[in-house]
């Protein structure tokens, strides 16, 4: 299953929907607990709250920073593992030349094929049926390697063909691992959107303290906080949302070999 994170079986629109209402829960559970405390006891000071408030705001600043920094440089090994296999596929493809023409046009065939699936799951989000593709041809092509490796045993030429192949499955392995596995752990988010509950609760709370009536700028730190709890999200979800890797080496790979003769 590539759905390793109990928060991917919501969908992007619905997850931040349900970030941005429990934001302004916390505040209005706050800001009540404020007023009741209020009626029942004397008032406390502002000033020595408004220091714990802070503290607590930038102990969230900072988690919200150190995630953001994870998902980001994943979504950077993303971007890099799609030029990597372009190039390991692109660089089968030419070696494949160095083959019998039957094995040769074969291979040719089948790694034009492994390109255009993987585009598709691009597009398409497949993701399941684009793994499994991905194996049988990944045996189909071995198939072919073993044939020419057992034929040819001491061809230099086929040996760097079957390297490159031996590459471009390797590559794979890291590009799925990378890509779909390697994501923030569900610990993270629960640590995360608890500190962010503690600190809305706390603003609530104090503005209850401060003043009589709720303040509008309290929409604005909710816009700040939804934005980059927004992008955090988007980064760790590869396969759905705003913020997308790149295609455009594989793309360049397969009008190489589409233009090939």
């Amino acid at each position: 299953m590539v759905n390793s994170n109990p928060l991917d079986y919501l969908p992007l629109w619905a997850l931040i929907g349900l970030i941005a209402a429990g934001i302004l829960l916390f505040i209005e559970l706050g800001f009540r607990y404020g007023k009741h405390r209020c009626k029942v006891s004397e008032p406390e000071s502002t000033a020595s709250l408004g220091t714990i408030i802070g503290s607590i705001l930038g102990l969230l600043a900072f988690m919200l920073a150190f995630t953001f920094g994870l998902a980001a440089s994943r979504f950077e090994m993303r971007r890099q593992m799609v030029v990597k296999e372009a190039n390991a596929i692109g660089t089968t493809f030419l070696r494949a030349g160095f083959l019998p023409e039957l094995e040769s046009r074969h291979v040719r065939s089948l790694l034009k094929e492994y390109v255009a699936s993987r585009l598709e799951v691009a597009r398409t989000g497949g993701v399941e049926s684009a793994l499994h593709r991905a194996d049988e041809l990944h045996l189909a092509l071995w198939k072919d390697a073993e044939v020419v490796g057992l034929r040819q045993a001491e061809s230099e030429t086929v040996s760097l063909f079957i390297e490159a192949l031996n590459e471009t499955i390797d590559v794979h392995t890291e590009r799925v691992l990378v890509g779909l596995r390697s994501r923030l752990p569900f610990a993270l988010w629960l640590a995360l959107f608890l500190l962010t509950a503690l600190s809305m609760v706390g603003v609530g709370y104090h503005e209850s303290l401060a003043k009589s009536k709720r303040s509008p700028a309290t929409f604005l730190l909710l816009l700040g906080f939804l934005t980059v709890l927004t992008l955090i999200v988007d980064l760790d979800r590869p396969m759905e949302g705003f913020l997308s890797v790149s295609q455009e080496s594989m793309v360049s790979a397969q009008k190489m070999m589409d233009s090939f003769p």
